[in-house]
C-alpha cells in the first residue's frame, strides 16, 4: 500500500510533484481526459488544432491506463484522428497512436489503432444525425440573411463552414466564429443563441415524428446546468463571455459520467479477464443519475481491483443570482458530472482518487473563468476556482489544478509516462 497522502482530500492544490508521484508508484491506475482544452488549446476553429506529438506517444507508453471521454469525436475531418495525424513525424506509423477511449459523449468507441465502433446506436438514428448539418445550413443562411447584411456573400460561407460541425454522432453547431464576427453586436448575438435553442427543439419533435422518441437529446457547452425536468439550460452571452457556444445534437444516454462506467468495465476486462457489466454493457443501457451510476459500480465491481482514477476536465462552472431576494445558483460545465462521479466514488469506498482541473482560460474562446494565483506566506496558492466565488457550497472537489493550462499539463503526463515506464 503506498505512503503516498490522499489526492482526494485536496482542494485547488499546486501539488503536481505528490501527484506525479502517486501516478508513478502505484501499479493500478485509470486516466479518464476530456480533450479540447485539457491536451489542446481551444481554438475558435476546430480545423485550426494541434496536439503535441510527444504527448501522444505518452499516451501509448500509458497503453490500457489511459482513455479519453470527449464530446468531440474521433472520426471526420474535424475530428482528434486527423489532428493526431497532421502531427505525426513522417516516419512515424500514425495507426498506432490514435488516442483509445469514448468520444461523441459516450457512444464512439475507439482503440488505439483507430478502430471505431458505435455501441448501441441504430442504423436510423445515424441516418438521421446525418440529416442535420444540412438542415442547419439553411437555418444559419436565414438568420444571416434577416440579421447579418454587413456580412459579404464569401466571410457568410466562410463563417457558416466554420460554425457547422458534421459530426458522425454529435452533429454540432459551434458559434465561436459568429461570436468574433458579432463583437459589439451582443444582442444579435443573443438572438443567435435562442434561434440555435430552437433549432435543436426542433430537430428534437422531427425525430419524435419520425419514430425517434428518445433517441437524441441536446448538449449545450458551457450551459447552466439542468432545470427541473432534466434539460441542459443555456448560458447567455455577455459583452465578455460568449456563453453557450456549442449546441449539439446527441444521442441519448451519451454523458460524460455513463461512459466513466464504459470505460471502468472495459477496463476491469483487462485487468482479471471478465467485464463487471457484462461485455455487451454501453453508456445507453446506464443509469441518468449519479447516485444510480454510483451504485451500480458499488454493487458490481470487486473493489480489490478498483485502480486509483484521476479525471481531467476543463469545464466546470457555476452562477448566482439573485431572484427575489433568494440566491439561486446554477452549477454546468460539460466535465462536470464525470467528475463528480470520479469524486463520490472515491469518497464512498474510501480509496484515493484525483479530479484534475486545466485551466483553459488563455485560449481563444472567452468563455472560461481563470483561476486566481496568490502568494500566501510566501507560498503560491490558488484562491479562487472556476466557479462563481459565492458558490460556497459545491459538492464537486478540484484536487489538483493546472493554472497555465494544456501545456503546463501535458508536460506533466509526458513526465509520468517517462518516469512510470522506468519504476
Amino acid at each position: 500500500m503506498s505512503s503516498i497522502a490522499q489526492i482526494k482530500d485536496l482542494s485547488l492544490s499546486l501539488n503536481h510533484s505528490l501527484l506525479k508521484e502517486k501516478l508513478i508508484n502505484q501499479e493500478n491506475i485509470l486516466i479518464i481526459q476530456d480533450l479540447d482544452g485539457v491536451c489542446m488549446k481551444l481554438v475558435k476553429n476546430p480545423l485550426d488544432r494541434v496536439i503535441n506529438w510527444q504527448y501522444v506517444q505518452c499516451i501509448k507508453k500509458l497503453s490500457g491506463h489511459f482513455f479519453v471521454l470527449t464530446n468531440g469525436e474521433h472520426i471526420g475531418k474535424r475530428g482528434v484522428n486527423k489532428i493526431i495525424e497532421k502531427s505525426a513525424p513522417s516516419t512515424v506509423e500514425k495507426k498506432d497512436y490514435y488516442l483509445p477511449g469514448l468520444a461523441g459523449g459516450g457512444v464512439q468507441w475507439q482503440d488505439n489503432y483507430g478502430n471505431v465502433s458505435h455501441p448501441g446506436v441504430t442504423t436510423k438514428e445515424l441516418d438521421f444525425l446525418a440529416s442535420i448539418p444540412h438542415i442547419a445550413r439553411e437555418k444559419l443562411e436565414q438568420f444571416c440573411q434577416q440579421h447579418c447584411p454587413f456580412f459579404t456573400e464569401a466571410e457568410k460561407d466562410r463563417i457558416i463552414d466554420a460554425v457547422i460541425l458534421d459530426n458522425f454522432v454529435s452533429p454540432t453547431i459551434n458559434l465561436n466564429t459568429f461570436y468574433e464576427a458579432l463583437q459589439g453586436k451582443n444582442d444579435l448575438y443573443l438572438q443567435l443563441q435562442k434561434d440555435m435553442e430552437s433549432l435543436m427543439n426542433f430537430l428534437l419533435d422531427s425525430a419524435t415524428k419520425q419514430g425517434l422518441n428518445n433517441s437524441f437529446f441536446i448538449h449545450y457547452a458551457p450551459n447552466l446546468g439542468r432545470d427541473a425536468n432534466g434539460l441542459e439550460i443555456v448560458r447567455p452571452a455577455t459583452e465578455n463571455d460568449s456563453g453557450t457556444t456549442d449546441f449539439q445534437f446527441m444521442v441519448t444516454g451519451a454523458v460524460k459520467e455513463a461512459g466513466v462506467l464504459f470505460i471502468l468495465n472495459y477496463y476491469y476486462f483487462l485487468q482479471t479477464g471478465k467485464y463487471p457489466l457484462g461485455d455487451d454493457f454501453n453508456v445507453r443501457r446506464a443509469p441518468h443519475n449519479l447516485d444510480d451510476l454510483l451504485n451500480l459500480i458499488i454493487d458490481n465491481f470487486d473493489p480489490k481491483f478498483m485502480p486509483f482514477i484521476m479525471g481531467v476536465g476543463d469545464t466546470v462552472n457555476s452562477l448566482v443570482m439573485e431572484n427575489n431576494g433568494k440566491k439561486d445558483v446554477k452549477r454546468g460545465g460539460s466535465d462536470r458530472n464525470f467528475l463528480q462521479l470520479i469524486n463520490n466514488l472515491g469518497n464512498k469506498l474510501n480509496i484515493d482518487s484525483a479530479v484534475v482541473y486545466i485551466d483553459s482560460s488563455q485560449g481563444e474562446i472567452k468563455n472560461r473563468k481563470p483561476l486566481k494565483l496568490a502568494e500566501i506566506e510566501g507560498e503560491i496558492k490558488v484562491i479562487s476556482g472556476p466557479n462563481d466565488d459565492r458558490d460556497a457550497d459545491d459538492s464537486l472537489t478540484l484536487n489538483v489544478v493546472f493554472p497555465n493550462g494544456y501545456q503546463q499539463y501535458c508536460n506533466f503526463l509526458i513526465d509520468v509516462a517517462n518516469q512510470k515506464g522506468q519504476s
